[in-house]
């Protein structure tokens, strides 16, 4: 297993719990907005850290660490996921994992399994616009779809987001998601922060004003809704 990055401490990551976060390579999706792009784009050529490196690292940390959050990238890619998750278990973490969503059938046998514990899935756009905020010509939004309705069962701790961005995102758009979710547990709308590796640069974001008035559009729907990344 490949891992490409490695938060030994972070108080933002994984809710509530100081927590480590491990980022993996690769992704289905090409979002123009994604501020990782060479963890995207070329995974290959991103420094490694070994495998084993971090498990010892985990195990010293138990008495100061709460949990680990695995990220990316889309982890669900990574055919050692569940090796993975297995091995951060046995050191008695719980898990958190970021996720696109793509793959719900994984997703159902972690949760089954218990290998992991709390969910974060982005949820890009509305269902009209995701191929082009996706970079895709046809994602499969069967699959998301079918990760979202499992997730609005309560199967296990979860959050939705949405990364919001001035040039992408209308006001229609943040509705449509709303219904999507409808009834959510937990929903964050996240301002597009800028990054020197964004995939795409000239983005902006909403001001907090316009964000709070989305906030409110979407509230009817999900009344979790909250602002993430706004001081």
């Amino acid at each position: 297993m490949l891992i490409h990055g490695f938060t030994k401490t972070t108080l933002l990551d994984y809710p509530g719990k100081v927590a480590a976060t491990i980022f993996l390579g690769g992704c289905n999706f090409r979002c123009p907005f994604c501020h990782n792009a060479p963890l995207v784009l070329a995974p290959e050529q991103e420094p490694a850290f070994p495998l084993e490196e971090i498990l010892h690292f985990l195990e010293k940390r138990r008495k100061i660490l709460d949990g680990v959050c695995i990220s990316g990238g889309e982890p669900t890619l990574d055919p050692d996921l569940r090796s993975l998750c297995r091995s951060i278990k046995a050191l008695g973490y719980p898990i958190k994992l970021d996720t696109n969503g793509t793959d719900p059938g994984l997703l159902r046998g972690l949760a089954g399994e218990q290998l992991i514990d709390h969910i974060a899935m982005d949820v890009k756009s509305s269902p009209e616009h995701y191929a082009s905020l996706t970079g895709m010509d046809g994602p499969d939004l069967d699959r998301i779809d079918q990760s979202i309705q499992w997730l609005l069962t309560d199967p296990l701790p979860y959050e939705f987001r949405t990364t919001v961005v001035r040039e992408l995102h209308t006001e229609a758009d943040i509705i449509r998601i709303s219904q999507w979710i409808v009834g959510a547990r937990a929903y964050f709308l996240q301002a597009y922060q800028d990054a020197p590796q964004v995939m795409q640069p000239g983005f902006t974001a909403y001001p907090k004003e316009e964000m709070e008035h989305l906030c409110d559009l979407v509230r009817p729907a999900v009344p979790s809704v909250r602002l993430r990344g706004i001081d």
